[in-house]
């Protein structure tokens, strides 16, 4: 089987990386391979068209292959909230929470991630316009193999934008050779507080996977949960899987960034959070109109999210 992710050297997909990686899909049955597919809505659009079996990504983006959630489903989350950074060049010395910063400046997003910049900015009352605010995709940020944060840091040192949003790598990274600044991290309470709902790292499969294989299925639940169990008891087991897929340098970050990604990682998609995704998707107009609880989520595995 095939598991998508939109970036793999990053903390944002790390639960589903990590149970390939340690082992736990294969503990559950499952031979389960890793695939770098970038941007987000190419990775749903190869689970759409059978060219993998699940797509870690965020939880809004499945609905740039499934219109509505039709034929989708959310198995689980990998951890709780947005999990994107602002980050702004450091010759700006903007401050934490600091959104006008954004103003007559150009932000690199990738695309669907830009939704929640732009839902974000909108909650802060930033007009795109009015405040003359770009968001575009960064420089050199295309075609197969990219990992968006590592890019968008390089880009920033580079001067070729003002600003990125984009995964907990890219912003460590870009602070660490100084030429970022942290404005905003959403999920550790920065910003207008319903965006911490907007999105989330989740698995997801087909429709008719679930229906075919739900044993299956179950099992990849299974893996994720006692995943994050196992990080959580000893979370220096995330640098086996950062020596595996990452840079050395990048490798070295990885601990860290689990360590202070923890208490988020909980694989549970609560009724609240797919009222507030979906709030936001409609404001985005990625979606039409209101979708029960059930349709987005397989509630049927429910009882696997706590292992």
């Amino acid at each position: 089987m095939k598991l998508a992710v939109p970036d793999m050297i990053s903390n944002s997909y790390f639960p589903a990386e990590a149970a390939v990686e340690l082992g736990f899909f294969k503990a559950e049955g499952l031979d389960v391979a890793l695939e770098l597919i970038f941007p987000v809505d190419r990775a749903y659009a190869a689970l759409r068209d059978g060219a993998v079996d699940f797509v870690g990504g965020s939880a809004h983006s499945a609905l740039a292959a499934f219109p509505d959630f039709r034929g989708v489903k959310l198995l689980c989350a990998q951890a709780q909230g947005m999990y994107w950074f602002l980050v702004m060049h450091a010759d700006l010395k903007a401050r934490r929470g600091d959104i006008a910063v954004v103003k007559g400046r150009s932000i690199g997003a990738a695309p669907w991630v830009d939704k929640g910049l732009r839902g974000l900015l909108a909650e802060a009352g930033i007009d795109l316009e009015r405040d003359k605010v770009k968001i575009a995709p960064v420089p050199g940020a295309a075609g197969a193999g990219i990992n968006f944060g590592l890019t968008a840091a390089k880009a920033l040192e580079e001067r070729k934008i003002d600003g990125f949003w984009a995964n907990g790598m890219g912003a460590e990274v870009a602070v660490r050779r100084g030429g970022g600044t942290v404005v905003l991290d959403v999920r550790r309470g920065d910003g207008p507080k319903p965006c911490f709902s907007f999105t989330a790292a989740t698995i997801a499969a087909t429709d008719a996977l679930i229906a075919h294989a739900p044993e299956k299925v179950a099992a990849a639940v299974r893996a994720i949960a006692k995943t994050h169990a196992a990080l959580k008891a000893d979370v220096t087991r995330a640098a086996e899987v950062g020596e595996k897929l990452f840079p050395r340098s990048e490798a070295a970050l990885i601990v860290e960034l689990i360590r202070r990604d923890l208490p988020y990682y909980d694989a549970a998609l609560s009724p609240a959070f797919i009222a507030g995704m979906t709030a936001f998707a409609r404001s985005q107009g990625i979606l039409d109109g209101e979708v029960p609880y059930q349709s987005v989520v397989a509630t049927g595995f429910a009882p696997l999210w706590k292992q």
